[in-house]
């Protein structure tokens, strides 16, 4: 009895599905521990480093670059289900996403003996993609949600509208097999990425009366998030990956001061704030929105570990260690 029940159970991880994730940082690493429990896990690495990190963590790496298109061939029909999270590039366009959809298109090498599938096009069912919500770009502070327009004008958030539309054209053009969400996530904050060197710099904030409003969540929720996607996200739709609760800018870096007994920093006028602040950061800060996260919580059943950022805080307080980098 026994001896059957390890046949059945090491057939069962032989017919693991594959996972394939492209860019395996931060946010997909915490969500290993349940994506290795169903699927065989496989990870881009641009490096031998990167990619024996990876094999520690029980990842299969697979030596790849979207930089590099030569180096992309090993991905065609490699697995049926994708976690795409690395960033575009610089340029107009996204060509890291233009380059990864034209490797996955391509019909795979068959190797002797294996079992691969016979068209590489059809091979690849699935596609999560992280993307961000600054493709929404201002909105003046309103509530938006999915529907929203996308009024994007930075060039990193055009060239994440680039990425979305590509894979969203993946998705549509040639098969009904294919399905693509899209994750559009604000700023990610855990114990280890909070703004401490911001704060520690000086750099201002912006006066309540004039200030923007901007949303948050913790890497582990996000983490979750894309785990619920790969099995109950609709084909070819977006989602909100935000907490509960908008904070202006200067709201936030208050709360994360005082939660690493940082000074606060200074607040001042939007004019004189601009001058003191780099052209990225004031991009940032020049954007205003309220993002619903209803659609995602109905259709992903997703429930929230830090549905505030005050949850966050409360529920770690005396934990911080100094070893942030942000």
């Amino acid at each position: 009895m026994i001896s059957c029940l390890l046949i059945l159970l090491d057939f069962r991880l032989v017919r693991k599905k594959r996972l394939l994730i492209i860019g395996c940082g931060d946010v997909v690493q915490r969500a290993l521990p349940w994506l290795r429990q169903r699927f065989q896990v496989y990870a881009t690495a641009r490096s031998a480093d990167k990619a024996q990190q990876l094999h520690t963590l029980g990842i299969h790496p697979i030596i790849a670059d979207l930089d590099q298109r030569q180096s992309l061939a090993r991905l065609a029909g490699l697995a049926d289900t994708i976690i795409h999270s690395t960033p575009p590039g610089e340029g107009e366009a996204d060509l890291r996403t233009r380059r990864l959809l034209a490797a996955l298109a391509r019909t795979p090498r068959r190797r002797s003996g294996a079992r691969e599938p016979q068209n590489g096009i059809l091979a690849q069912r699935r596609i999560v993609y992280i993307s961000t919500s600054g493709v929404y770009g201002d909105h003046g502070g309103a509530w938006i949600d999915e529907t929203s327009p996308q009024l994007a004008t930075t060039g990193r958030a055009l060239r994440r509208i680039s990425a979305e539309h590509q894979l969203r054209h993946w998705a549509q053009s040639r098969s009904a097999t294919r399905r693509v969400c899209l994750l559009r996530a604000p700023g990610i904050y855990a114990l280890d990425r909070l703004p401490t060197a911001r704060i520690a710099r000086g750099e201002p904030g912006i006066i309540a009366s004039e200030d923007s409003v901007s949303n948050h969540i913790h890497a582990n929720d996000l983490a979750h998030a894309v785990c619920l996607t790969l099995f109950r996200g609709l084909p070819q739709r977006s989602y909100n990956i935000v907490d509960d609760a908008p904070h202006t800018m200067s709201e936030w870096f208050d709360q994360v001061s005082d939660f690493t007994t940082l000074p606060r920093v200074p607040k001042l006028s939007r004019q004189e704030a601009q001058s003191r602040l780099s052209p990225t950061m004031w991009s940032y800060m020049n954007e205003s929105r309220r993002l619903s996260n209803q659609r995602t919580k109905s259709e992903l059943r997703w429930r929230l570990q830090y549905p505030t950022t005050e949850a966050f805080f409360h529920a770690n307080k005396g934990r911080y260690i100094a070893t942030n980098k942000y």
